[in-house]
């Protein structure tokens, strides 16, 4: 199945990224660049760089010059995780374009690849609370309080790869569609924003 191919591939990027937990460290992708597996292990990489960054940027005595540094760098990598998602929806457009959808059948809330970004970060939820459920300096409550809250997100994760084949299988099927919006982020635009539009006049 899909997800079991793609929360193996998650656990294997978090963990690479852990080895040394650094958010400057270089990727090592594992996997041929034409493949579906390159795309799910480089969309990874990209959420777990950027959960760090996110875990830096809340520090409170950051310095202000830092901050801002990161807080770009956190815009770039959100940048980033969309395109991600287009790439890996275009190989599910790809996959399904015999398909001729039925006469009723109708479009899901989000596309597939969407919902495979939303079982990346879970992937990540998962791994720092486990961390957190087995953290010897915790005290027993704080581990109990995240065992609880770990036993949680994976009955979450066994829920959302359901659904996901659920879907898959729909689309397949004829009975469910795919229609991609691309591209519609507005803050990145030099010619959306107006902060950045207005700078240029």
């Amino acid at each position: 199945m899909f997800t079991e191919l793609s929360i193996k591939i998650f656990n294997q990027s978090i963990a690479a990224y852990h080895e040394h937990n650094d958010v400057h460290q270089a990727i090592s992708n594992p996997y041929e660049k034409s493949s579906i597996e390159h795309l799910l292990f480089l969309k990874n990489w990209i959420d777990t760089v950027q959960w760090h960054l996110e875990d830096i940027i809340r520090d409170p005595k950051i310095d202000p010059v830092a901050a801002l540094e990161l807080k770009r760098w956190i815009d770039r990598s959100n940048q980033e995780r969309t395109d991600m998602v287009e790439y890996i929806d275009s190989y599910f457009l790809d996959k399904y374009k015999e398909v001729v959808p039925a006469a009723d059948a109708s479009i899901n809330t989000e596309s597939p690849a969407w919902a495979i970004d939303r079982l990346s970060i879970l992937g990540l939820k998962i791994y720092h609370m486990q961390e957190e459920a087995t953290r010897a300096d915790a005290t027993p409550e704080h581990r109990a309080a995240c065992q609880r809250k770990l036993d949680i997100l994976l009955e979450q994760q066994k829920d959302l790869s359901t659904a996901i084949e659920a879907l898959l299988a729909d689309i397949a099927a004829g009975r469910k569609f795919m229609k991609v919006y691309k591209q519609m982020k507005m803050y990145n635009d030099p010619s959306l924003n107006p902060v950045l539009y207005k700078t240029e006049q």
